[in-house]
């Protein structure tokens, strides 16, 4: 069967069995599949919305079925949580949800287990997805509460709790929940705003849209002269290329997949300089290379480790985007929420503390570095850059907001933070520092 029912299934399968990621295992069974237009549009709002509430579906099925899911074959549980944001999340009429989930649950598992899909789901649509969320909340604590409410695992709520005020928390989880519109960005000295077709200009960035037309639509985006790229990363770049910095080359650091280092090497070429990127990994700095190709000059890319540099040389600018969390992207990678533990911050703070470490030794005097993450955790932001100013008496930071005065909301002392809320932008952290 080649349905959009089952190819979402077997990315869920994927996803859920073999720790695939949603994004890149939808693409390649989409690609696959020969599925287009309204069919592909169906697959995609099936995998990522159930991935996005996958916990939330998962304590309504335990309560309307009245056992523990780990007692079900894995496969049966996606099924179910298919069709309970068929009818929970996408309002799919109760027949229709059920009996296709039924159908699938046959042609894909077996006869056996279609009275207990049946059964379960006809329960599921007994109520809303308002009213499950407040009957499962009724008897948790407020912060639990509002974690079962706003569908996101507790210690990511305290997180954000830290660092926004209470009247806000419940808006920002929200906003994760809302599929994100692709933006586009165009390459500097490549391409104008203007030349993108049905295009709408974005809320600040000078070279971001968004646009009616699919990205690969797009000419430009075909060409090599445009990408994707959410606005708030294009704000973090454009912020380092406007701070007041010596003459010289720059450097992205982290540069994979090479979003950033294309609107970096852009902006660099028209300061009369050029550009180095360095990746870690092979296979991303290969990905680097492409997003630069349309330029015919001024960029080098390098696999290089951050912690162990190999460039030789200082920079008048720098860019280091960390590995984070990813908590400031969750409503563009619907299942990492539920992936993702505390332990995946506290194993990246000594990595995180290395790089900028790295990148501060890699400027010149009067030299500038930007460091980024797309995580709003203080212990992924604040608490890094403080603890390595600490040990810099040669390194001051810069009021990084007063270079996006066309951003309102966006200060965070005297650091940059972005919020999907707010903005509309993932939810990037930006410190500026020199020395």
């Amino acid at each position: 069967m080649t349905t959009p029912r089952r190819v979402a299934f077997d990315v869920l399968r994927q996803v859920n069995g073999e720790g695939a990621y949603a994004n890149l295992e939808l693409a390649k069974r989409l690609a696959a599949s020969g599925l287009h237009g309204r069919d592909a549009g169906l697959v995609t709002e099936l995998v990522a919305g159930t991935c996005r509430l996958m916990a939330t579906y998962d304590r309504i099925l335990e309560a309307a079925s009245g056992r523990r899911l780990d007692t079900l074959q894995p496969a049966v549980v996606d099924l179910l949580r298919l069709g309970a944001h068929q009818l929970l999340g996408m309002g799919v009429k109760k027949h229709a949800a059920v009996s296709t989930t039924v159908e699938l649950a046959r042609s894909t598992v077996g006869q056996r287990v279609t009275g207990l899909v049946n059964a379960v789901l006809r329960k599921v649509s007994a109520r809303t997805l308002e009213e499950w969320t407040e009957h499962l909340a009724a008897s948790a604590d407020p912060a639990d509460a509002l974690a079962i409410r706003g569908h996101h695992p507790r210690w990511i709520v305290d997180a954000y709790a830290d660092v926004l005020s209470e009247g806000e928390l419940e808006e920002a989880l929200a906003a994760n929940n809302v599929a994100p519109v692709p933006t586009l960005v165009v390459r500097p000295g490549l391409a104008e705003v203007s030349e993108l077709a049905d295009a709408t200009p974005a809320a600040w960035s000078p070279f971001g849209a968004t646009s009616t037309l699919a990205p690969a639509e797009q000419p430009l985006v075909r060409e090599g002269r445009a990408g994707v790229q959410d606005e708030g990363s294009q704000l973090v770049a454009w912020t380092l290329a406007r701070v007041e910095a010596p003459e010289g080359p720059w450097l992205d650091m982290c540069a994979g997949p090479g979003g950033k280092a294309a609107l970096l090497a852009g902006l660099a070429r028209e300061s009369g300089t050029w550009l180095l990127a360095g990746e870690a990994q092979e296979h991303r700095a290969r990905l680097v290379r492409q997003a630069l190709s349309a330029y015919p000059d001024g960029t080098v890319t390098i696999a290089a480790d951050g912690t162990a540099p190999a460039w030789g040389r200082s920079f008048s600018r720098v860019m280091v985007d960390v590995p984070c969390s990813g908590l400031g992207a969750l409503r563009r990678r619907p299942e990492s929420r539920w992936r993702r533990s505390p332990k995946d911050v506290t194993a990246l703070a000594g990595l995180q503390r290395d790089l900028l470490r790295t990148a501060l030794d890699s400027i010149v005097p009067g030299g500038v570095v930007a460091y980024v993450t797309c995580s709003p955790h203080r212990a992924e932001t604040v608490e890094v850059v403080d603890d390595v100013l600490a040990e810099r008496p040669d390194v001051r930071r810069l009021h990084a907001a007063d270079l996006l005065p066309e951003v309102p909301g966006c200060e965070l002392g005297d650091d940059v933070q972005l919020w999907t809320h707010r903005h509309g932008t993932d939810a990037m952290y930006l410190a500026l520092l020199t020395r």
